[in-house]
Order: C-alpha cells, then structure tokens, then sequence
C-alpha cells in the first residue's frame, strides 16, 4: 500500500475545505452576534459560540447538532 506523500502534520484537502467551512461559520456566527442590540447579550453569546468551538475544536465526524442557547434571538445574516 502507498503511503502518503505529505509531511506528518499538513492537511489534506478535505480537511483544509472542511476548515475553511468551520472558519466561514465562525465568523459568520460573530457578525450576527454583532447585531444584537443588548451588550449584556452579546458577551453571553459571544462566550458561548467560543466555548462551543473549543469544546468541538477535535471534532472529526462531519455530522454534528447545533445546539444554541435556549434563550436565542433571531440572527440576521446566519443561515445553517
């Protein structure tokens, strides 16, 4: 069997796409975050969305469930 000829440690194209992918939806996520009016709101959800990444951040199947917060608002802009 052939092994692979990339260096221990770089990324393969899937998961540099699938990268990308979860980078675009964390960016997306702040700039909705960003449009709540109450500040006090905006520090909540900003800390959950982060907690939520680094508690993924190993994350290998691509199937995953969302789950927001219970108290969640209408985000403008964030289409999942």
């Amino acid at each position: 069997m052939a092994s692979s000829c990339l260096p221990p440690g770089v990324l393969t194209l899937k998961q540099f796409m699938r990268r990308q992918q979860v980078l675009l939806l964390y960016r997306k996520i702040f700039r909705a975050i960003r449009q709540v009016p109450s500040e006090a709101d905006r520090k909540y959800l900003q800390d959950w969305a982060r907690e939520e990444f680094k508690r993924n951040k190993s994350a290998t199947e691509e199937v995953f469930c969302f789950n927001p917060p219970s108290s969640t608002y209408h985000l403008p802009g964030l289409q999942m």
